[in-house]
């Protein structure tokens, strides 16, 4: 809710100030028509914000060509660190940070790694050629994404990482397989001989 932001290029939320008189307006013409207190308004514009300042960049993985169809590329995330895709259909715009110069030839489909035939990030991606390896970034995921995320299939969530002015800073520590299974306890009946004495 709120305030829209730009996912793909092609988006054209209004502007604060359009917004804002679009809500308003509405508001006093509906409380005048029915004789009704003019309400205080209040407005959370927390997506407006956070969700252009953050971008999630993942590793590309493997491909898979369906000759005519669509080709996949996997990537090192997907639907537990931004399950909005599956959840609402969400769309977003990305880019291969290592290839920025290079043409946009393919149309890709960036496929998660979570063994769930719904685990897409973007479907027809127009990218460059790539390989195994390159950084694709996903821009604007700063609203929601982390909120979120969640360690589906038992995976750990990624790092959180604040860049200004050239320097980055880790804000949330990478998780760890460690992390995942610290409040785990196997019962004594199921443990092995040796360890119980």
């Amino acid at each position: 809710g709120g305030l829209g932001i730009c996912y793909l290029e092609s988006d054209d939320p209004p502007s604060i100030d359009d917004w804002v008189k679009g809500v308003c307006d509405s508001v006093v013409a509906a409380c005048t028509s029915r004789q009704l207190v003019l309400p205080k308004l209040l407005s959370e514009p927390g997506r407006s914000i956070v969700g252009p300042a953050c971008v999630t960049a993942y590793t590309l993985g493997s491909s898979k060509v369906i000759p005519e169809i669509r080709t996949y590329l996997t990537v090192d995330g997907g639907m537990s660190d931004n399950p909005r895709p599956i959840t609402y259909q969400s769309v977003y715009r990305s880019v291969v940070a290592n290839r920025m110069s290079a043409p946009l030839t393919e149309k890709i489909t960036i496929a998660g790694k979570h063994c769930e035939s719904g685990d897409i990030l973007i479907k027809d991606a127009t990218l460059p050629q790539t390989q195994p390896g390159d950084i694709l970034v996903v821009m604007a995921t700063g609203a929601y994404n982390y909120s979120m995320a969640s360690n589906y299939n038992r995976l750990p969530r990624p790092a959180a990482v604040l860049v200004k002015d050239g320097e980055a800073q880790v804000i949330v520590q990478r998780e760890t397989y460690q992390d995942l299974i610290r409040l785990d306890r196997l019962p004594e009946r199921l443990r092995p001989r040796a360890e119980i004495s």
